[in-house]
């Protein structure tokens, strides 16, 4: 368990066994559960975007079926658990935004450090960074 003042969060672990976007995986818990994570501090392309399916991919390769572990930090409006999601001393936000798989979604998310990565990624124009009309999801949720 972590301690950040009087709040304690939890490390829960689960192996990965579905992908369902770039974003949102699939795990299961201990007693067969199954639980629908979304990635937190990070927004990936939606799967019918440009790099959504290569967004899913990179997702896909870091983690399907491995054990992972998480820390929840809220609920989405889908009801989905938000979660830090951790697996082989990396930190999955970090990676897919380092790699150019996703935006710093800097409305839920005050690390600065992301900010950073993703800065370089676009400067040296890395994955969705290489198409000079890349839409954040966000933007293109609301025009679709």
């Amino acid at each position: 368990m972590l301690f950040f003042s009087n709040i304690v969060f939890a490390q829960i672990s689960g192996k990965v066994i579905g992908i369902k976007d770039g974003d949102t995986v699939v795990i299961l818990l201990e007693g067969n559960i199954q639980k629908t994570l979304r990635v937190a501090e990070v927004d990936n392309p939606e799967n019918s975007q440009p790099f959504g399916k290569n967004a899913k991919q990179f997702t896909s390769d870091q983690i399907f079926g491995k054990q992972i572990n998480f820390i929840e930090t809220d609920t989405d409006r889908y009801g989905r658990t938000i979660a830090k999601i951790y697996y082989d001393n990396k930190y999955l936000s970090a990676e897919i935004i380092k790699s150019g798989f996703g935006w710093w979604y800097y409305h839920y998310s005050n690390d600065k450090n992301l900010k950073m990565l993703e800065a370089e990624a676009s400067k040296n124009k890395i994955g969705l960074w290489s198409d000079p009309n890349s839409i954040p999801p966000w933007e293109w949720r609301k025009l679709n």
